[in-house]
């Protein structure tokens, strides 16, 4: 199978989240093909109207390689050039699930057996997926997740703690500012004191990271305003639970902090021999907890042009995933 022209043609497929049906359709398809003249099964596992994950055997699995279908907003089609393929997907994940597709024929073509493919929707806004997935194990004992690692293992990956800082007051006319309470300045207050915050280290990924990713509130300029809120996301190292304290001191009475998700710090599997990584980025693994197996995170690409309009994968990384991919599925069969 041309890998370049899998890819493409995977990208070429609008996934956003919330509609991988159709992608979906052409890995099962894809799949079906190649599972019937090798003796394999495919099986479409039903998450919602028109999506599902696609899930590919051969005999009883003990390696799975995984990774997501759908892609961040906006939709723009591949292209490419002597050097990258270009488009929506390239290198998060699309280059990669093409990557697996031909990994797993060549591990077919050397008689190699008890390994699958599991492709799941939701990773970007979710992992609704990956939730799915987790009710339904197959005994699987190690799970290769696919995120853009610049074809090196991760030892280990920032967890994600996100909140809305919401801060409420009271409507007055902006001539008689005495008349009113501003849940804008309450809320800027509030942002204020929680940057301030120290945060935590960790020798092997490093210190932890705070964003301010959205802000919102009033009415209009010569309103003072009734409501306003902020949402905030927090990348893990460690322990949660000093941080949740630390901004709850910081906030007070000025705002509500609502916690609104946690995924902790994930440690990974590593393979002898093989480069590896840290990466700051949150993946599927914690919520497929242990259930398909011990996790390990790879893949080519690289994280930093992932959710960009410049996101591309580089022709020559892309073209050594497959036999990258199959060689750690040997490495870990021949595990005792």
């Amino acid at each position: 199978m041309n890998l370049n022209a899998l890819t493409r043609a995977l990208v070429d497929i609008e996934s956003i989240t919330d509609h991988e049906g159709q992608v979906g359709s052409y890995l099962y398809d894809l799949l079906s093909q190649i599972a019937s003249k090798t003796g394999g099964r495919v099986e479409k596992m039903e998450v919602g109207p028109e999506r599902f994950n696609v899930l590919a055997c051969w005999g009883e699995p003990l390696v799975t390689l995984s990774t997501h279908m759908d892609t961040v907003p906006p939709f723009f089609p591949s292209r490419e050039d002597s050097e990258f393929i270009w488009g929506r997907g390239a290198c998060d994940a699309k280059g990669i699930i093409a990557s697996m597709v031909v990994a797993a024929e060549e591990l077919l073509g050397q008689n190699i057996r008890r390994f699958a493919l599991l492709f799941v929707v939701g990773e970007e806004r979710n992992s609704a997926g990956a939730a799915v997935a987790a009710q339904t194990p197959r005994g699987s004992k190690y799970l290769v997740n696919g995120e853009p690692t610049e074809s090196k293992l991760a030892l280990a990956s920032k967890g994600t703690l996100r909140f809305e800082l919401v801060a409420r007051g009271k409507m007055a006319h902006s001539a008689y500012p005495e008349l009113g309470d501003s849940a804008i300045e309450a809320l800027l207050d509030a942002l204020e004191a929680i940057r301030k915050v120290p945060l935590p280290r960790d020798s092997l990924l490093g210190p932890s990271t705070m964003n301010i990713g959205t802000i919102s509130g009033g009415r209009a300029p010569n309103v003072v305003a009734d409501a306003a809120k902020a949402e905030i996301l927090v990348r893990m190292v460690g322990d949660a639970a000093p941080v949740r304290e630390a901004l709850a001191r910081a906030v007070g009475r000025r705002a509500q902090l609502i916690e609104v998700l946690f995924i902790p710090p994930i440690h990974f599997l590593s393979v002898d021999g093989m480069p590896t990584t840290v990466v700051s980025f949150t993946t599927d693994v914690p919520v497929f907890g242990r259930s398909w197996g011990e996790p390990l995170l790879l893949g080519p690409g690289s994280i930093h042009v992932a959710h960009t309009e410049n996101e591309r994968i580089s022709k020559r990384e892309l073209s050594e995933a497959p036999e990258m991919y199959a060689n750690v599925v040997k490495s870990l069969l021949a595990r005792p």
